[in-house]
């Protein structure tokens, strides 16, 4: 079960106008194009079969929401190290 801050490896697995559609393991997620470096001309356009490192931004909605940003992944590490302190 991913939980809020968690860090999944996904691999893209369906294009839509708005996102992506991605599989974690035994689950699916979503990255908003908005949260796929991409948007912001840090990477190529998504492509079905792109791996991804990407963090967990709310896992309560189904399919839970994603990002691929690396400042949204620092900010779950800290605030991961803050819960752990």
């Amino acid at each position: 079960m991913i939980r809020n801050n968690d860090e999944v490896e996904v691999t893209i697995s369906l294009i839509s106008p708005v996102g992506v559609m991605v599989d974690i393991g035994d689950t699916e997620g979503f990255i908003d194009l908005r949260k796929h470096p991409s948007w912001w001309g840090e990477a190529s356009p998504p492509q079905i079969g792109d791996r991804l490192h990407a963090v967990v931004l709310d896992d309560s909605r189904t399919p839970p929401r994603l990002s691929a940003l690396q400042d949204d992944i620092e900010i779950a590490r800290r605030i991961r190290t803050d819960e752990d302190s």
